[in-house]
């Protein structure tokens, strides 16, 4: 009896101290956080609640703007009305189209308003399961993630959309009057803003990409010119028929990738430099 009271004992100290370790190891960023260790369940649970949270942001800021639908169609409306001969105007063909289009743009607003709340909510999902390392890489990248969408979307309606309406109507037929339709138009303008929103994540998707080892930058730097190519490739098939919006995305595109590829190239720099510092106090205090 008293022997297995002693064995008892040990197995109790031994996991006391795999305990303490295991706390140790999670202070020093060495195992991975607490959604590592969550069932499956738990996971569905998390995630269900940050898409609450997300939907309910974007709800309270759509019911804000819902008053204003009409205002933000405006604005929207403004670089087209503007190139539009004086005897032009927009349309409407369907008989909703005067009340959805206001409405899908808001919802649109409201979602490009909440969108750091969104990235907020993402990043509280998944960065419990990061390492400590990693989650001082993270918050930079989210930072700058919702910098470039912002970017994007403002580069694509001060400067392409003007320039691309301009160039579809100058080449209009004398016997045609341009009146574009309001819910084409919509389509046109988010799908447009949702296009160069995306691409101003380049730099962003290149240095994630380099930081997880999927390529090297020694790689892409041989691949330059079939990138550049593939640039061009991929404007003109997501960008209007117009050799404008082309070389307004394809050019953007080119310039992000190579920022992408040197934020990574200082970055592993500093990394070096600092694994080096690291060693030489490491072979000082031995």
């Amino acid at each position: 009896m008293s022997l297995f009271k002693r064995q008892k004992s040990r197995q109790e100290k031994i996991a006391d101290t795999e305990f303490e370790a295991t706390i140790q190891n999670n202070e020093s960023g060495d195992t991975l956080g607490t959604l590592g260790d969550m069932p499956i369940t738990e996971h569905l649970i998390e995630l269900r609640t940050h898409l609450i949270k997300i939907c309910v942001a974007v709800l309270i800021i759509f019911l804000a703007l819902v008053g204003f639908s009409r205002e933000l169609y405006n604005l929207l409306s403004d670089p087209l009305v503007a190139q539009l001969p004086l005897n032009s105007t927009m349309i409407a063909t369907d008989i909703t189209s005067n009340f959805m289009a206001p409405i899908r743009l808001t919802i649109f607003v409201a979602a490009f308003l909440a969108m750091p709340y969104i990235l907020y909510q993402i990043w509280s999902f998944v960065a419990s399961g990061l390492y400590k390392k990693e989650k001082k890489i993270a918050i930079p990248v989210l930072l700058s993630s919702i910098f470039l969408f912002y970017a994007g979307v403002a580069f694509s309606y001060f400067v392409v959309l003007k320039g691309v309406l301009k160039f579809f109507i100058m080449f209009a037929p004398q016997n045609v009057i341009p009146m574009t339709d309001i819910d084409s138009y919509l389509s046109f303008a988010l799908k447009l803003f949702m296009v160069f929103g995306l691409t101003f994540e380049i730099p962003v998707v290149t240095l994630l990409l380099i930081m997880a080892g999927i390529v090297s930058t020694q790689s892409l730097e041989d691949k330059r010119r079939y990138i550049i190519v593939g640039c061009f490739g991929i404007a003109a098939v997501v960008t209007p028929p117009d050799g404008v919006s082309m070389l307004l995305l394809a050019i953007p595109m080119w310039l992000l990738f190579e920022l992408g590829l040197l934020l990574a190239k200082i970055l592993i720099k500093s990394e070096r430099n600092n694994d080096l510092v690291s060693g030489n106090e490491t072979l000082e205090s031995t």
